[in-house]
């Protein structure tokens, strides 16, 4: 079952799940409510969460905590 986006907290590790990509990144800041900044695990690149879901949520989607998918 997938985590809520409301569930997620600043310097907890998440996995996201969609269109069959996988994203492993870090919750680094929450500058207005409902908006994350996060940074990549492996690339260190730092980026808002929607735009990993700007396109929609897929069949495929989940959030889970980083390792438990």
């Amino acid at each position: 079952m997938a985590l809520s986006f409301d569930n997620l907290r600043i310097g907890k590790k998440y996995s996201l799940r969609n269109y069959g990509e996988v994203f492993d990144f870090q919750v680094i800041a929450m500058p207005e409510e409902g908006v994350y900044q996060v940074k990549d695990l492996h690339t260190l690149d730092k980026y808002l969460l929607e735009a990993l879901t700007r396109f929609g949520k897929g069949k495929d989607f989940d959030l889970q905590e980083y390792g438990s998918l």
